[in-house]
């Protein structure tokens, strides 16, 4: 048993915790949890920006117009994937240090 903090902890996955490093299954819960941000940002933009700059394409619009639609569904689109990405990771790293680091153990104590 090692010390730390004048907490006594067990050898395995709490005293790797304690030292900072992940499990492999912790390593393979961010990755996916990144992949699905990433992914479902993109697919959010990419329905804001067609949602906003479909028009241009499907009517007959004025270069103008169709100018202004495209660079319109570019501003939009490029902010939601920041703040989708952005609010997935901040609910996941919420989320997760709200758990307790073994099932059924509600204090690091015990």
């Amino acid at each position: 048993m090692e010390n730390y903090g004048g907490q006594m902890e067990n050898y395995g996955v709490e005293a790797e915790h304690v030292r900072g490093r992940r499990t492999q299954a912790e390593r393979d819960a961010v990755t996916v949890e990144i992949g699905y941000a990433l992914l479902s940002a993109a697919f959010l933009a990419a329905v804001a920006f067609g949602v906003v700059a479909g028009p241009a394409l499907a009517f007959d619009l004025s270069d103008a117009a169709q100018r202004m639609l495209v660079a319109s569904g570019a501003a939009l689109a490029a902010p939601l994937f920041l703040l989708r990405v952005a609010g997935v990771l901040i609910r996941f790293q919420r989320e997760e240090a709200a758990q307790p680091s073994q099932p059924g153990r509600t204090n690091p104590d015990s």
